[in-house]
């Protein structure tokens, strides 16, 4: 039987398949886009980076910052998802390279790497809550 003549029980069987093996492919390739949007990667306690933007990034998954620290180290700073860093208020004209940034978040575990998921940024006495539910002052 040729697949123009097939039954209706068989091509139902068939699309069924492969519904499922596209959601097992999904599944399997989300993981790793899980795992780095959570909060495990990161320290417990937040702490705070003052300094001066490089650079600002709106691109997904994140948008992010660079920031010279007083030290001379330059941070990778992850905001929230593009949705709520819009909903903090935070856009690409926000803030340029050179503007003065305080930074509340939580760093990475990774020792050495400066690297931080900011729950707030402070840009000229501004507050852009990215996480406000994740503030401890």
């Amino acid at each position: 039987m040729d697949a123009l003549n097939e039954s209706p029980d068989t091509n139902l069987r068939r699309w069924r398949r492969l519904a499922l093996l596209c959601g097992a492919a999904v599944a399997f390739w989300s993981g790793g886009a899980f795992a780095h949007h959570g909060w495990s990667w990161a320290e417990e306690e937040q702490s705070t980076l003052e300094g001066t933007i490089e650079s600002v990034s709106m691109a997904p998954p994140h948008p992010t910052l660079r920031v010279k620290a007083a030290d001379g180290r330059v941070w990778q700073v992850d905001l929230g998802n593009p949705y709520q860093t819009e909903r903090s208020g935070f856009r690409g004209d926000t803030a340029k390279p050179g503007d003065r940034v305080t930074v509340l978040g939580n760093r990475t575990k990774e020792p050495n790497k400066p690297h931080m998921k900011a729950v707030r940024i402070t840009i000229d006495g501004k507050h852009y809550d990215m996480y406000p539910e994740r503030i401890r002052e």
